[in-house]
């Protein structure tokens, strides 16, 4: 007996799509897909979680020292002229950050092996390329998601059975986390 599903797909194919889809799972809340693929997703979605909760709190703040370039009122880098050449002036600033643990940077990693990129586009600037910005799923996972299931242990996510799709008459499913 075979210890996933084949969903009817050539190795790679399967990949993509469990990738794809428990990428869109965890970044939109929900997703609607047919029963099999539902129950295959929730494996790997629910895996994920699981690690992003033990892992959540394992991490310090450490205060670093690091240069910036100063920047003039259009957002230009400031030259100066040394010895007959332009300079860029830099400052020194003072900026926290949070340093992962091992367990925590392996974890992340772990996630990085699984999620898709994912741009978020903001509904004014809906069709233009410009305004887009890169979502980090794995800094969402620890910072949204895992909080929201601290003290839960397991069972994630929800599988409501919404009826046969008019095609093929195969059982389409709700996905969601819970």
């Amino acid at each position: 007996m075979a210890g996933y599903r084949k969903l009817s797909r050539t190795s790679a194919q399967r990949k993509a799509l469990i990738r794809n889809q428990v990428t869109n799972l965890l970044y939109h809340g929900k997703i609607v897909t047919t029963e099999a693929k539902a129950k295959e997703i929730r494996k790997v979605a629910e895996g994920l979680i699981a690690l992003a909760v033990k892992e959540k709190d394992n991490f310090e703040t450490v205060t670093v020292t690091a240069k910036v370039a100063r920047k003039d009122a259009d957002g230009k880098r400031v030259k100066e002229v040394v010895d007959g050449k332009k300079v860029t002036v830099y400052d020194e600033v003072q900026k926290e950050i949070k340093k992962d643990a091992p367990s925590r940077l392996h974890a992340r990693r772990q996630m990085m092996k699984v999620f898709y990129p994912v741009k978020a586009v903001p509904t004014e600037a809906a069709g233009r390329k410009k305004n887009t910005k890169d979502v980090d799923m794995a800094d969402k996972m620890f910072n949204e998601i895992a909080p929201k299931y601290a003290d839960r242990n397991g069972g994630y996510t929800r599988i409501i059975k919404i009826g046969p799709r008019k095609g093929d008459a195969a059982m389409e499913v709700v996905l969601e986390l819970v």
